[in-house]
């Protein structure tokens, strides 16, 4: 009779134990999607007369894309030391082939990413470029555009070059007119030798947090309007040295947050706004919709 009674209570225990764990990881699911997904305001006014015109007779720009760090963060089975705090769950699950063995990936996407490609593809034409294998980062594109017909132009590992043990990625293959292409990467060796057609981001990992893709929206906004992207983003050398001390940001926490702080500082997008308005909009002799008041206004007061 005791040891059915033990029996028992064991069984209760142990489904008692299996229905907790399914509700923390449902309420943890629940939460994330909540705080990477809540709403978001970036107003996407009409465009002025003058504003139509300048966008008339400068050709669309190409914006090129990195995957992992900067749109996702991902680790499979086979991973020791986790990046992301065990219990997490992922925004999806990648089942691939390598080398005839299946291998599960477990896909974070990073917070708003979704929302920043809805309007990036309003204004440029995007295209990934990933140094992670065909087979994986392929599936990974698949499941950003959701059918949207967004990403349909890719590059993957065999489209970079091997270079100081890291891959790097050549612009030019993907437009060779540079004044009118760049890179959002989070690893500067992989625009090493476009330097002047990069903007960086922070590596990203798990803080459910971040929102420096939010922050990149007014900077994207005003470059379409350039005529050469190089003649804003060559003034911002100075970034890309400090990211590529950053890369890994859990080894020197100090640096990683001045990174996250300058990234996603005012300050720097009204530098690059005021560049883009002296080079761009002065022989125009007027203001336009996208000036300087204007986006300090939209990065103080947009809703997050």
């Amino acid at each position: 009779m005791w040891k059915q009674l033990q029996m028992g209570l064991r069984a209760f225990l142990l489904i008692a134990s299996r229905v907790w764990t399914c509700l923390c990881y449902t309420l943890k699911k629940q939460t994330r999607a909540i705080i990477q997904h809540q709403s978001v305001k970036y107003d996407l006014f009409p465009l002025s007369p003058l504003s139509r015109h300048r966008l008339s007779i400068v050709k669309r720009k190409v914006l090129v894309l990195d995957l992992d760090e900067t749109l996702i963060h991902s680790h499979h089975d086979g991973v020791v030391r986790q990046t992301v705090r065990p219990g997490t769950p992922p925004d999806f699950v990648l089942k691939v082939v390598i080398d005839r063995h299946p291998v599960r990936f477990f896909v974070h996407k990073r917070p708003h990413v979704d929302f920043f490609l809805d309007i990036v593809s309003q204004w440029y034409e995007l295209v990934v470029f990933t140094a992670s294998m065909e087979i994986y980062g392929a599936a990974v594109a698949d499941k950003l555009d959701a059918g949207r017909g967004i990403l349909q132009r890719r590059f993957y590992r065999q489209h970079c070059t091997p270079e100081l043990g890291s891959y790097t990625k050549d612009l030019s293959a993907i437009c060779n007119d540079l004044s009118s292409v760049f890179i959002l990467d989070n690893s500067p060796g992989a625009y090493r030798a476009y330097p002047d057609n990069a903007i960086p981001i922070k590596s990203w990992f798990s803080d459910p947090t971040d929102i420096a893709l939010l922050n990149l929206l007014p900077v994207l906004d005003a470059l379409r309007f350039t005529a050469d992207v190089r003649s804003v983003l060559s003034r911002n050398l100075h970034l890309h040295r400090l990211c590529h001390v950053s890369k890994y940001p859990r080894n020197d926490t100090t640096i990683g947050s001045t990174i996250g702080e300058q990234l996603q500082n005012t300050a720097v997008v009204d530098s690059i706004v005021a560049q883009v308005e002296e080079i761009e909009y002065a022989p125009f002799g007027e203001s336009n919709d996208f000036n300087q008041s204007r986006i300090r206004k939209e990065c103080n007061n947009r809703s997050f």
